[in-house]
């Protein structure tokens, strides 16, 4: 399944995890709040039961964004870990 960016749903789950996080960058030591991007902490090819999982997600500018990517394995148990400490 291709992603629609447009797609109602996928816009709603987008702004759950701005607004968890603060509109705030979540890469330890960022904290931008603009070009904010929301990142699937298990890939969206790969985990199509996850797509709309708020927990699923993350907010990162643009630049962290482009830095994860390809490396998702690597950033996942750090952003978990980021997100559950968020939950209490």
């Amino acid at each position: 399944m291709k992603r629609n960016y447009e797609d109602p749903v996928y816009a709603e789950w987008r702004l759950a995890v701005y607004k968890r996080d603060n509109f705030t960058c979540q890469m330890p030591r960022c904290k931008r709040k603009s070009s904010l991007q929301a990142h699937h902490i298990r890939k969206w090819s790969s985990a199509s039961i996850l797509r709309f999982d708020v927990q699923n997600g993350i907010t990162l500018c643009r630049n962290c964004h482009k830095e994860v990517n390809g490396h998702e394995e690597q950033y996942e148990g750090l952003f978990l870990d980021i997100i559950r400490g968020k939950n209490g």
